[in-house]
Protein backbone atom coordinates (compact mmCIF):
# COMPACT_ATOMS: atom_id res chain seq x y z
CA UNK A 1 0.00 0.00 0.00
CA UNK A 2 0.93 3.54 -0.92
CA UNK A 3 2.58 5.25 2.07
CA UNK A 4 -0.34 7.81 3.14
CA UNK A 5 2.25 11.06 3.56
CA UNK A 6 3.08 10.17 -0.40
CA UNK A 7 -0.62 9.78 -1.79
CA UNK A 8 -1.36 12.51 0.19
CA UNK A 9 0.82 14.88 -1.20
CA UNK A 10 -0.69 14.52 -5.12
CA UNK A 11 -4.61 13.31 -4.16
CA UNK A 12 -6.93 14.40 -1.82
CA UNK A 13 -7.59 11.63 0.58
CA UNK A 14 -11.73 10.45 0.44
CA UNK A 15 -13.35 8.76 3.38
CA UNK A 16 -16.21 7.09 3.69
CA UNK A 17 -19.67 8.32 4.77
CA UNK A 18 -22.40 8.49 8.06
CA UNK A 19 -22.07 5.00 9.39
CA UNK A 20 -24.06 5.75 12.52
CA UNK A 21 -27.11 7.24 10.64
CA UNK A 22 -26.75 4.89 7.49
CA UNK A 23 -26.49 1.82 9.64
CA UNK A 24 -29.75 3.82 11.37
CA UNK A 25 -31.31 3.77 7.27
CA UNK A 26 -30.40 0.27 6.82
CA UNK A 27 -31.80 -1.57 10.11
CA UNK A 28 -34.65 0.59 10.73
CA UNK A 29 -33.58 1.73 14.18
CA UNK A 30 -32.22 5.38 15.39
CA UNK A 31 -28.94 4.18 15.11
CA UNK A 32 -28.11 4.10 19.31
CA UNK A 33 -27.00 0.26 19.12
CA UNK A 34 -24.96 0.62 15.90
CA UNK A 35 -21.12 0.25 17.30
CA UNK A 36 -23.17 -3.08 19.26
CA UNK A 37 -23.81 -4.21 15.82
CA UNK A 38 -19.18 -5.06 15.63
CA UNK A 39 -20.80 -8.15 17.33
CA UNK A 40 -24.49 -8.53 16.82
CA UNK A 41 -24.92 -7.55 13.26
CA UNK A 42 -20.87 -8.17 11.67
CA UNK A 43 -22.24 -8.92 7.78
CA UNK A 44 -24.52 -5.68 8.16
CA UNK A 45 -21.46 -3.67 9.31
CA UNK A 46 -19.12 -5.27 6.83
CA UNK A 47 -21.47 -4.40 3.75
CA UNK A 48 -21.24 -0.91 4.95
CA UNK A 49 -18.04 -0.80 4.93
CA UNK A 50 -17.97 -2.25 1.37
CA UNK A 51 -20.77 0.20 -0.15
CA UNK A 52 -18.48 3.36 0.82
CA UNK A 53 -15.74 1.04 -0.33
CA UNK A 54 -17.42 0.49 -4.08
CA UNK A 55 -18.09 4.08 -4.16
CA UNK A 56 -14.93 5.12 -3.94
CA UNK A 57 -13.67 5.88 -0.84
CA UNK A 58 -9.89 5.31 -0.28
CA UNK A 59 -10.26 5.46 3.66
CA UNK A 60 -12.76 4.20 5.85
CA UNK A 61 -13.59 4.52 9.56
CA UNK A 62 -13.81 1.47 12.06
CA UNK A 63 -17.30 1.68 13.67
CA UNK A 64 -15.90 2.51 16.92
CA UNK A 65 -17.26 6.28 17.33
CA UNK A 66 -18.89 6.30 20.88
CA UNK A 67 -16.81 2.96 21.72
CA UNK A 68 -14.93 4.23 25.86
CA UNK A 69 -15.36 3.10 29.10
CA UNK A 70 -17.31 6.27 30.24
CA UNK A 71 -20.18 5.00 27.75
CA UNK A 72 -19.77 1.82 28.63
CA UNK A 73 -20.15 2.35 32.22
CA UNK A 74 -16.53 1.69 33.32
CA UNK A 75 -16.70 -1.74 31.74
CA UNK A 76 -13.13 -2.17 29.53
CA UNK A 77 -13.56 -5.33 28.67
CA UNK A 78 -16.60 -4.58 26.68
CA UNK A 79 -14.80 -1.42 25.20
CA UNK A 80 -11.80 -4.13 23.77
CA UNK A 81 -14.16 -6.28 22.65
CA UNK A 82 -15.78 -3.71 20.22
CA UNK A 83 -12.69 -2.28 19.36
CA UNK A 84 -11.17 -5.76 17.81
CA UNK A 85 -14.39 -6.91 16.24
CA UNK A 86 -14.57 -2.80 14.60
CA UNK A 87 -11.53 -3.24 13.57
CA UNK A 88 -11.14 -6.57 12.01
CA UNK A 89 -14.18 -5.92 10.34
CA UNK A 90 -12.96 -2.63 8.64
CA UNK A 91 -9.80 -4.06 7.66
CA UNK A 92 -10.67 -7.35 6.41
CA UNK A 93 -12.83 -4.99 3.74
CA UNK A 94 -10.55 -2.54 3.06
CA UNK A 95 -7.65 -5.10 2.39
CA UNK A 96 -9.94 -5.77 -1.03
CA UNK A 97 -9.72 -2.01 -2.14
CA UNK A 98 -5.95 -1.29 -1.01
CA UNK A 99 -7.88 1.44 1.49
CA UNK A 100 -6.57 2.65 4.68
CA UNK A 101 -8.39 2.03 7.93
CA UNK A 102 -8.48 4.69 10.39
CA UNK A 103 -9.16 4.38 14.04
CA UNK A 104 -12.04 6.33 14.90
CA UNK A 105 -12.11 7.64 18.23
CA UNK A 106 -15.34 9.94 19.50
CA UNK A 107 -14.88 12.64 22.38
CA UNK A 108 -14.86 11.02 25.81
CA UNK A 109 -16.59 12.60 28.95
CA UNK A 110 -15.46 11.91 32.32
CA UNK A 111 -16.02 12.27 35.63
CA UNK A 112 -14.61 14.57 37.70
CA UNK A 113 -13.48 11.68 39.95
CA UNK A 114 -12.36 8.94 37.43
CA UNK A 115 -9.26 10.47 35.41
CA UNK A 116 -9.11 12.72 32.40
CA UNK A 117 -9.71 12.42 28.67
CA UNK A 118 -6.15 12.12 27.47
CA UNK A 119 -6.07 8.84 30.00
CA UNK A 120 -9.06 7.71 28.37
CA UNK A 121 -7.76 8.61 24.78
CA UNK A 122 -4.56 6.49 25.45
CA UNK A 123 -6.53 3.33 26.62
CA UNK A 124 -8.29 3.78 23.88
CA UNK A 125 -5.45 4.22 21.32
CA UNK A 126 -3.56 1.37 22.93
CA UNK A 127 -6.17 -1.24 21.99
CA UNK A 128 -6.52 -0.12 18.79
CA UNK A 129 -2.36 -0.63 18.43
CA UNK A 130 -2.84 -4.15 19.43
CA UNK A 131 -4.40 -4.54 16.44
CA UNK A 132 -1.89 -2.74 14.43
CA UNK A 133 -4.01 0.42 13.80
CA UNK A 134 -1.20 3.00 12.36
CA UNK A 135 -3.96 5.69 11.15
CA UNK A 136 -5.99 7.23 13.88
CA UNK A 137 -9.05 9.84 13.60
CA UNK A 138 -10.53 11.93 16.39
CA UNK A 139 -13.48 13.36 15.47
CA UNK A 140 -16.80 15.62 16.64
CA UNK A 141 -14.24 16.94 19.18
CA UNK A 142 -15.55 19.75 21.17
CA UNK A 143 -12.68 21.04 22.82
CA UNK A 144 -8.77 19.76 22.52
CA UNK A 145 -8.65 18.74 26.19
CA UNK A 146 -6.07 15.70 26.28
CA UNK A 147 -5.47 15.32 22.36
CA UNK A 148 -1.77 15.76 22.02
CA UNK A 149 -1.12 13.88 24.98
CA UNK A 150 -2.64 10.78 23.29
CA UNK A 151 -0.83 11.82 20.10
CA UNK A 152 2.16 11.87 21.65
CA UNK A 153 1.32 8.69 22.95
CA UNK A 154 0.70 7.32 20.02
CA UNK A 155 3.62 7.73 18.00
CA UNK A 156 6.00 6.87 20.75
CA UNK A 157 4.75 3.57 20.16
CA UNK A 158 3.90 3.75 16.70
CA UNK A 159 5.96 6.40 14.76
CA UNK A 160 4.99 6.51 11.46
CA UNK A 161 1.28 6.80 12.74
CA UNK A 162 -0.83 9.48 10.67
CA UNK A 163 -3.29 11.01 13.13
CA UNK A 164 -6.30 13.46 11.96
CA UNK A 165 -8.10 15.27 14.77
CA UNK A 166 -11.48 17.05 13.34
CA UNK A 167 -13.56 19.58 15.71
CA UNK A 168 -17.27 19.61 15.86
CA UNK A 169 -18.41 23.42 15.28
CA UNK A 170 -22.20 25.34 14.91
CA UNK A 171 -21.95 27.48 11.89
CA UNK A 172 -20.74 30.46 13.89
CA UNK A 173 -17.48 28.97 14.38
CA UNK A 174 -18.02 27.46 18.29
CA UNK A 175 -17.62 24.23 19.47
CA UNK A 176 -20.94 22.85 21.88
CA UNK A 177 -18.11 23.79 24.57
CA UNK A 178 -17.70 27.24 23.70
CA UNK A 179 -14.72 27.29 21.62
CA UNK A 180 -14.29 29.22 18.97
CA UNK A 181 -12.36 27.90 15.94
CA UNK A 182 -8.98 28.99 15.18
CA UNK A 183 -8.61 28.61 19.35
CA UNK A 184 -9.18 24.65 18.32
CA UNK A 185 -6.75 24.65 15.29
CA UNK A 186 -3.80 26.83 17.51
CA UNK A 187 -4.07 24.11 19.70
CA UNK A 188 -3.68 20.96 18.13
CA UNK A 189 -1.35 22.85 15.19
CA UNK A 190 0.82 23.04 18.22
CA UNK A 191 1.03 19.87 18.39
CA UNK A 192 4.13 17.92 16.88
CA UNK A 193 2.50 14.55 16.66
CA UNK A 194 -1.20 15.46 14.80
CA UNK A 195 -0.91 15.45 11.21
CA UNK A 196 -3.92 17.01 9.92
CA UNK A 197 -6.31 19.07 11.82
CA UNK A 198 -10.02 19.97 10.13
CA UNK A 199 -13.76 19.47 11.03
CA UNK A 200 -16.59 17.29 10.84
CA UNK A 201 -20.00 17.19 12.19
CA UNK A 202 -23.08 19.82 12.73
CA UNK A 203 -22.45 21.98 9.71
CA UNK A 204 -23.37 21.52 6.61
CA UNK A 205 -20.62 21.73 3.25
CA UNK A 206 -21.35 25.43 2.28
CA UNK A 207 -20.80 26.94 6.23
CA UNK A 208 -17.57 24.63 6.94
CA UNK A 209 -15.97 26.05 3.71
CA UNK A 210 -16.78 29.67 5.19
CA UNK A 211 -15.31 28.53 8.61
CA UNK A 212 -11.91 27.05 6.85
CA UNK A 213 -11.27 30.13 5.26
CA UNK A 214 -11.32 31.71 8.01
CA UNK A 215 -8.82 29.45 9.82
CA UNK A 216 -5.44 28.87 10.23
CA UNK A 217 -4.16 25.57 10.13
CA UNK A 218 -0.14 26.37 9.77
CA UNK A 219 1.55 23.10 8.41
CA UNK A 220 -1.19 20.64 9.17
CA UNK A 221 -3.10 19.10 6.64
CA UNK A 222 -6.85 20.47 5.98
CA UNK A 223 -9.18 17.46 6.69
CA UNK A 224 -13.30 18.11 6.32
CA UNK A 225 -16.30 16.24 6.48
CA UNK A 226 -19.58 18.09 6.78
CA UNK A 227 -23.01 16.68 7.05
CA UNK A 228 -25.05 16.14 4.17
CA UNK A 229 -27.17 18.97 5.10
CA UNK A 230 -29.31 19.75 7.86
CA UNK A 231 -31.60 17.14 9.35
CA UNK A 232 -35.04 16.94 10.23
CA UNK A 233 -37.51 14.97 12.04
CA UNK A 234 -40.58 12.68 10.97
CA UNK A 235 -42.11 10.66 13.42
CA UNK A 236 -39.21 11.20 16.06
CA UNK A 237 -36.50 9.57 13.21
CA UNK A 238 -33.58 11.85 11.99
CA UNK A 239 -33.65 12.39 8.27
CA UNK A 240 -31.15 14.11 6.01
CA UNK A 241 -32.05 15.24 3.07
CA UNK A 242 -29.05 16.96 1.09
CA UNK A 243 -29.25 16.52 -2.56
CA UNK A 244 -25.99 14.27 -2.95
CA UNK A 245 -24.74 15.62 -6.24
CA UNK A 246 -25.34 19.53 -5.02
CA UNK A 247 -23.21 18.08 -1.98
CA UNK A 248 -20.29 16.56 -4.16
CA UNK A 249 -20.20 19.72 -5.40
CA UNK A 250 -19.69 21.47 -2.08
CA UNK A 251 -16.82 19.20 -1.00
CA UNK A 252 -15.16 19.73 -4.31
CA UNK A 253 -15.04 23.48 -3.60
CA UNK A 254 -13.81 22.39 -0.08
CA UNK A 255 -10.66 20.28 -1.73
CA UNK A 256 -10.15 23.28 -3.76
CA UNK A 257 -10.17 25.40 -0.76
CA UNK A 258 -7.57 23.64 0.48
CA UNK A 259 -8.79 20.86 1.85
CA UNK A 260 -6.36 17.43 1.68
CA UNK A 261 -8.79 15.10 3.41
CA UNK A 262 -12.78 14.73 2.56
CA UNK A 263 -15.62 13.25 3.48
CA UNK A 264 -19.02 12.92 4.90
CA UNK A 265 -20.54 12.34 8.28
CA UNK A 266 -23.98 12.46 9.49
CA UNK A 267 -26.56 11.59 6.85
CA UNK A 268 -23.80 10.73 3.87
CA UNK A 269 -24.23 7.39 2.40
CA UNK A 270 -22.05 5.65 -0.57
CA UNK A 271 -24.49 7.80 -2.94
CA UNK A 272 -22.93 11.12 -1.62
CA UNK A 273 -19.59 9.09 -1.81
CA UNK A 274 -19.90 8.30 -5.05
CA UNK A 275 -21.04 11.73 -6.11
CA UNK A 276 -17.81 13.23 -4.66
CA UNK A 277 -15.45 10.69 -6.33
CA UNK A 278 -17.03 11.54 -9.90
CA UNK A 279 -16.49 15.24 -8.53
CA UNK A 280 -12.97 15.04 -7.80
CA UNK A 281 -11.98 13.33 -10.63
CA UNK A 282 -13.32 15.75 -12.91
CA UNK A 283 -11.59 18.33 -10.52
CA UNK A 284 -12.83 20.62 -8.07
CA UNK A 285 -14.62 23.54 -8.45
CA UNK A 286 -13.20 27.04 -8.42
CA UNK A 287 -13.59 28.46 -5.16
CA UNK A 288 -15.97 32.06 -6.01
CA UNK A 289 -14.78 35.10 -4.05
CA UNK A 290 -17.14 36.46 -1.62
CA UNK A 291 -17.96 34.60 1.64
CA UNK A 292 -16.76 36.10 4.60
CA UNK A 293 -15.82 34.96 8.28
CA UNK A 294 -17.53 36.91 10.96
CA UNK A 295 -16.24 40.38 11.38
CA UNK A 296 -15.70 42.68 14.06
CA UNK A 297 -18.44 44.88 15.35
CA UNK A 298 -17.03 49.00 14.39
CA UNK A 299 -19.80 50.94 15.67
CA UNK A 300 -18.56 53.77 17.46
CA UNK A 301 -21.24 53.65 19.78
CA UNK A 302 -21.17 50.57 21.77
CA UNK A 303 -17.26 50.62 22.15
CA UNK A 304 -15.86 51.83 25.43
CA UNK A 305 -15.05 50.64 28.69
CA UNK A 306 -17.24 50.84 32.15
CA UNK A 307 -15.71 52.87 34.84
CA UNK A 308 -16.30 49.51 37.09
CA UNK A 309 -13.45 47.95 35.02
CA UNK A 310 -11.42 51.19 34.91
CA UNK A 311 -11.30 51.87 39.17
CA UNK A 312 -11.08 48.06 39.47
CA UNK A 313 -7.83 47.93 36.93
CA UNK A 314 -6.62 51.08 38.28
CA UNK A 315 -5.65 49.03 41.84
CA UNK A 316 -8.67 51.10 43.49
CA UNK A 317 -11.28 49.03 46.06
CA UNK A 318 -14.85 48.91 44.40
CA UNK A 319 -17.98 48.18 46.02
CA UNK A 320 -20.49 45.78 43.99
CA UNK A 321 -23.67 45.48 45.70
CA UNK A 322 -26.10 42.68 44.68
CA UNK A 323 -29.67 43.59 44.14
CA UNK A 324 -33.00 40.61 43.30
CA UNK A 325 -35.06 41.36 40.24
CA UNK A 326 -38.17 41.61 40.92
CA UNK A 327 -40.44 38.53 40.93
CA UNK A 328 -43.70 40.48 38.61
CA UNK A 329 -43.76 43.53 36.68
CA UNK A 330 -43.45 46.08 39.62
CA UNK A 331 -40.25 47.54 38.83
CA UNK A 332 -40.87 50.52 41.53
CA UNK A 333 -38.43 49.11 44.33
CA UNK A 334 -36.07 47.52 42.41
CA UNK A 335 -35.84 50.96 40.48
CA UNK A 336 -35.97 53.53 43.94
CA UNK A 337 -33.33 50.60 45.49
CA UNK A 338 -30.96 50.87 42.57
CA UNK A 339 -30.94 55.11 42.93
CA UNK A 340 -30.00 54.54 46.19
CA UNK A 341 -27.60 52.70 45.92
CA UNK A 342 -26.01 55.00 43.19
CA UNK A 343 -26.08 58.06 45.41
CA UNK A 344 -24.23 56.32 47.95
CA UNK A 345 -21.46 55.57 45.47
CA UNK A 346 -21.76 52.02 44.40
CA UNK A 347 -19.80 51.62 42.00
CA UNK A 348 -21.71 48.54 40.10
CA UNK A 349 -25.14 46.70 40.34
CA UNK A 350 -25.08 42.73 40.24
CA UNK A 351 -28.43 41.04 39.19
CA UNK A 352 -29.37 37.45 39.84
CA UNK A 353 -30.39 35.37 37.15
CA UNK A 354 -33.89 34.17 38.00
CA UNK A 355 -32.28 33.08 42.05
CA UNK A 356 -33.23 29.36 43.18
CA UNK A 357 -34.10 28.83 39.81
CA UNK A 358 -37.39 31.03 40.19
CA UNK A 359 -38.56 33.19 37.35
CA UNK A 360 -38.30 36.77 38.08
CA UNK A 361 -37.67 39.93 35.77
CA UNK A 362 -34.52 38.91 32.95
CA UNK A 363 -31.18 40.22 34.78
CA UNK A 364 -29.98 41.68 31.41
CA UNK A 365 -32.63 43.42 30.57
CA UNK A 366 -32.53 45.52 33.52
CA UNK A 367 -28.63 45.91 33.82
CA UNK A 368 -29.29 47.58 30.25
CA UNK A 369 -32.13 49.55 31.64
CA UNK A 370 -29.94 50.50 34.91
CA UNK A 371 -27.05 52.05 32.15
CA UNK A 372 -29.64 53.46 30.32
CA UNK A 373 -31.83 55.41 32.20
CA UNK A 374 -29.37 55.66 36.04
CA UNK A 375 -26.20 55.69 34.03
CA UNK A 376 -24.65 53.29 36.42
CA UNK A 377 -22.83 50.20 35.51
CA UNK A 378 -24.99 46.86 36.02
CA UNK A 379 -23.20 43.70 36.18
CA UNK A 380 -25.85 40.54 35.07
CA UNK A 381 -25.31 37.06 36.34
CA UNK A 382 -25.78 34.42 33.06
CA UNK A 383 -26.68 30.86 34.06
CA UNK A 384 -26.16 28.09 31.83
CA UNK A 385 -29.51 26.69 32.64
CA UNK A 386 -32.15 28.57 30.55
CA UNK A 387 -29.92 29.23 27.37
CA UNK A 388 -28.24 27.26 24.85
CA UNK A 389 -25.24 28.77 23.10
CA UNK A 390 -27.43 30.13 20.67
CA UNK A 391 -29.23 31.98 23.06
CA UNK A 392 -26.35 32.91 24.67
CA UNK A 393 -24.51 34.83 22.25
CA UNK A 394 -27.63 36.50 21.12
CA UNK A 395 -28.17 38.05 24.53
CA UNK A 396 -24.30 38.90 24.87
CA UNK A 397 -23.84 40.61 21.37
CA UNK A 398 -27.65 42.62 23.25
CA UNK A 399 -26.09 43.07 26.14
CA UNK A 400 -22.78 44.33 24.23
CA UNK A 401 -24.93 46.66 21.97
CA UNK A 402 -26.03 48.55 25.23
CA UNK A 403 -23.02 49.01 26.75
CA UNK A 404 -23.10 46.48 29.43
CA UNK A 405 -18.99 45.11 29.98
CA UNK A 406 -19.33 42.64 32.70
CA UNK A 407 -20.97 39.46 33.20
CA UNK A 408 -21.06 36.91 36.47
CA UNK A 409 -20.89 33.69 35.22
CA UNK A 410 -22.84 30.75 37.29
CA UNK A 411 -24.07 27.30 36.50
CA UNK A 412 -27.10 28.13 38.15
CA UNK A 413 -29.08 26.37 40.68
CA UNK A 414 -31.70 23.11 39.04
CA UNK A 415 -35.20 23.53 38.53
CA UNK A 416 -37.00 21.87 42.02
CA UNK A 417 -37.97 18.25 41.14
CA UNK A 418 -41.63 19.05 41.16
CA UNK A 419 -41.87 21.25 38.82
CA UNK A 420 -39.63 19.66 36.14
CA UNK A 421 -42.16 18.12 34.46
CA UNK A 422 -43.20 21.22 33.35
CA UNK A 423 -39.96 23.69 33.52
CA UNK A 424 -37.41 22.10 31.31
CA UNK A 425 -33.90 22.61 32.20
CA UNK A 426 -30.96 23.58 29.50
CA UNK A 427 -28.01 22.76 30.49
CA UNK A 428 -25.40 23.09 26.97
CA UNK A 429 -22.32 23.89 29.48
CA UNK A 430 -21.33 24.74 32.72
CA UNK A 431 -19.69 27.58 33.55
CA UNK A 432 -16.07 27.50 32.49
CA UNK A 433 -17.29 26.36 29.36
CA UNK A 434 -19.55 29.15 29.15
CA UNK A 435 -16.09 31.74 30.35
CA UNK A 436 -14.40 29.64 27.34
CA UNK A 437 -17.02 30.82 25.00
CA UNK A 438 -17.54 34.45 26.07
CA UNK A 439 -13.66 34.65 25.74
CA UNK A 440 -13.30 33.67 22.12
CA UNK A 441 -16.80 36.14 21.38
CA UNK A 442 -14.01 38.98 22.82
CA UNK A 443 -11.09 37.73 20.84
CA UNK A 444 -13.40 36.83 17.65
CA UNK A 445 -16.03 40.13 17.54
CA UNK A 446 -15.56 42.52 19.91
CA UNK A 447 -13.52 46.00 20.32
CA UNK A 448 -13.79 46.10 23.86
CA UNK A 449 -13.99 43.05 25.47
CA UNK A 450 -16.52 41.53 27.93
CA UNK A 451 -14.74 41.28 31.50
CA UNK A 452 -15.82 37.56 32.67
CA UNK A 453 -16.73 37.00 36.50
CA UNK A 454 -17.29 34.00 38.34
CA UNK A 455 -18.10 32.85 41.69
CA UNK A 456 -16.29 31.13 44.69
CA UNK A 457 -17.33 29.84 47.66
CA UNK A 458 -14.70 30.55 50.65
CA UNK A 459 -17.63 28.25 52.95
CA UNK A 460 -17.04 25.33 51.21
CA UNK A 461 -15.67 22.00 53.24
CA UNK A 462 -13.05 21.23 50.55
CA UNK A 463 -11.71 24.55 49.46
CA UNK A 464 -8.86 22.74 47.85
CA UNK A 465 -11.59 21.74 45.22
CA UNK A 466 -12.85 25.73 44.85
CA UNK A 467 -9.29 26.81 44.49
CA UNK A 468 -8.51 24.17 41.76
CA UNK A 469 -12.19 25.33 39.82
CA UNK A 470 -11.46 28.61 40.20
CA UNK A 471 -7.90 28.18 38.30
CA UNK A 472 -9.53 26.28 35.84
CA UNK A 473 -12.03 29.45 35.49
CA UNK A 474 -8.96 32.02 34.95
CA UNK A 475 -7.66 29.75 32.28
CA UNK A 476 -11.23 30.05 30.33
CA UNK A 477 -10.89 33.62 30.48
CA UNK A 478 -12.26 35.09 34.03
CA UNK A 479 -11.50 38.01 35.50
CA UNK A 480 -12.55 38.15 39.06
CA UNK A 481 -14.71 36.56 41.69
CA UNK A 482 -17.72 37.30 43.32
CA UNK A 483 -17.29 35.20 46.78
CA UNK A 484 -20.33 34.13 49.11
CA UNK A 485 -20.64 36.10 52.03
CA UNK A 486 -17.53 35.59 54.43
CA UNK A 487 -19.32 34.97 57.97
CA UNK A 488 -16.51 33.20 60.12
CA UNK A 489 -12.90 32.78 60.77
CA UNK A 490 -12.50 29.27 58.40
CA UNK A 491 -13.68 31.71 55.42
CA UNK A 492 -11.20 34.42 56.06
CA UNK A 493 -8.97 31.81 56.05
CA UNK A 494 -9.92 30.46 52.90
CA UNK A 495 -10.45 34.37 51.24
CA UNK A 496 -6.21 35.00 52.43
CA UNK A 497 -5.58 31.75 50.36
CA UNK A 498 -7.42 32.79 47.50
CA UNK A 499 -5.66 36.15 47.45
CA UNK A 500 -2.38 34.15 47.46
CA UNK A 501 -3.04 31.33 44.64
CA UNK A 502 -5.46 33.18 42.15
CA UNK A 503 -4.27 35.54 39.69
CA UNK A 504 -7.78 37.29 39.40
CA UNK A 505 -9.19 40.47 41.04
CA UNK A 506 -11.39 39.10 44.33
CA UNK A 507 -14.42 41.08 45.89
CA UNK A 508 -15.11 39.80 48.96
CA UNK A 509 -18.90 38.96 50.20
CA UNK A 510 -20.34 40.58 52.62
CA UNK A 511 -24.01 39.54 53.63
CA UNK A 512 -25.89 41.39 56.79
CA UNK A 513 -27.52 39.18 58.95
CA UNK A 514 -30.64 41.08 60.40
CA UNK A 515 -31.75 38.63 63.85
CA UNK A 516 -31.36 35.80 65.43
CA UNK A 517 -33.79 33.95 63.04
CA UNK A 518 -32.37 35.52 60.14
CA UNK A 519 -28.74 33.84 60.64
CA UNK A 520 -29.94 30.63 61.88
CA UNK A 521 -32.28 30.12 58.42
CA UNK A 522 -29.19 31.11 56.51
CA UNK A 523 -27.10 28.69 58.82
CA UNK A 524 -29.50 26.10 57.88
CA UNK A 525 -31.19 26.24 54.43
CA UNK A 526 -28.87 28.25 52.10
CA UNK A 527 -26.63 26.62 50.06
CA UNK A 528 -22.95 28.16 50.31
CA UNK A 529 -23.71 30.43 53.50
CA UNK A 530 -21.90 29.24 56.85
CA UNK A 531 -21.94 31.48 59.97
CA UNK A 532 -19.55 30.87 63.07
CA UNK A 533 -21.88 30.17 66.14
CA UNK A 534 -20.23 33.51 67.80
CA UNK A 535 -21.81 35.51 65.23
CA UNK A 536 -25.43 33.79 65.66
CA UNK A 537 -24.90 34.07 69.66
CA UNK A 538 -24.40 37.95 69.47
CA UNK A 539 -27.89 38.34 68.07
CA UNK A 540 -30.13 36.28 70.41
CA UNK A 541 -32.33 38.55 72.33
CA UNK A 542 -31.86 41.77 69.87
CA UNK A 543 -34.93 43.40 68.50
CA UNK A 544 -35.39 44.68 65.02
CA UNK A 545 -33.74 47.77 65.45
CA UNK A 546 -30.42 46.58 67.80
CA UNK A 547 -30.36 43.41 64.53
CA UNK A 548 -30.27 46.16 62.27
CA UNK A 549 -27.32 48.39 64.16
CA UNK A 550 -25.81 45.11 64.54
CA UNK A 551 -25.63 43.94 60.83
CA UNK A 552 -23.81 47.11 60.13
CA UNK A 553 -21.55 46.58 63.12
CA UNK A 554 -20.54 42.93 62.32
CA UNK A 555 -20.46 43.91 58.34
CA UNK A 556 -17.93 46.83 59.03
CA UNK A 557 -15.93 44.52 60.74
CA UNK A 558 -15.43 41.83 58.30
CA UNK A 559 -15.07 44.45 55.60
CA UNK A 560 -11.69 45.52 57.51
CA UNK A 561 -10.89 42.27 58.59
CA UNK A 562 -10.74 40.77 54.76
CA UNK A 563 -9.80 44.71 53.38
CA UNK A 564 -6.31 43.30 52.54
CA UNK A 565 -7.14 40.35 51.00
CA UNK A 566 -9.53 41.68 48.62
CA UNK A 567 -9.70 44.23 45.59
CA UNK A 568 -13.56 45.13 46.18
CA UNK A 569 -16.41 44.10 48.38
CA UNK A 570 -19.71 42.25 46.82
CA UNK A 571 -22.58 43.16 49.37
CA UNK A 572 -25.83 41.58 49.36
CA UNK A 573 -29.11 43.24 50.15
CA UNK A 574 -31.51 41.45 52.80
CA UNK A 575 -34.97 41.32 51.89
CA UNK A 576 -34.19 44.28 49.30
CA UNK A 577 -33.50 46.85 52.05
CA UNK A 578 -30.87 48.87 50.34
CA UNK A 579 -30.92 51.80 53.57
CA UNK A 580 -28.85 48.74 55.01
CA UNK A 581 -26.08 48.70 52.45
CA UNK A 582 -26.09 51.96 52.07
CA UNK A 583 -25.34 52.54 55.99
CA UNK A 584 -22.85 50.01 55.88
CA UNK A 585 -21.46 51.66 52.93
CA UNK A 586 -21.18 55.00 54.82
CA UNK A 587 -19.92 53.21 58.11
CA UNK A 588 -16.90 51.63 56.61
CA UNK A 589 -15.72 54.90 54.76
CA UNK A 590 -15.84 56.77 57.73
CA UNK A 591 -14.03 53.82 59.78
CA UNK A 592 -11.69 54.66 57.11
CA UNK A 593 -11.00 58.52 57.21
CA UNK A 594 -10.54 57.59 60.89
CA UNK A 595 -8.08 55.37 60.23
CA UNK A 596 -9.79 52.57 61.74
CA UNK A 597 -8.20 48.81 60.20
Amino acid sequence: MTDIREYLKNHVLLFDGGMGTYYAELSHTAGTDCEQANLKEPELIRNIHREYLEAGCRAIKTNTFSVNRPNLGGDGAAAEQLIRAGYQLASEEAAKSDAYVFADIGPVTIAEDMGSSAEEYKFLADLFISCGAKYFLFETMPNADGLPEAAAHIHAQVPDAFIIVSFAVMAEGYSRDGMFVSELFDRICASENVDAVGLNCVCGARHMLELIRGADHGDKLLSVMPNAGYPTVVSNRTFYEGDPVYFASQVAELAAAGASIVGGCCGTTPVHTKKIREALDKGAAKILPGAQTAGMLKSDDISGESRFWQKLSSGKKVIAVELDPPPDINMNKFMSGAWQLKDAGVDIITIADCPIARACMDSSILACKLRRELGIDALPHMTCRDRNLNATKALLLGLYSEGIRNVLLVTGDPVPTAERDEVKMVYQFNSRKLAAFVSSLNKKMLQSPFHIFGALNVNAINFDVQLRIAKEKIEKGMKGFLTQPVLSPEAVENLKRASEELDAYILGGIMPVVSERNARFMNSEINGIRLSPAIIDRYVGKNRAEGEALATEISVQIMQEIAQYVDGFYLMTPFGRTGRITAIIKEYAAAASRGEK
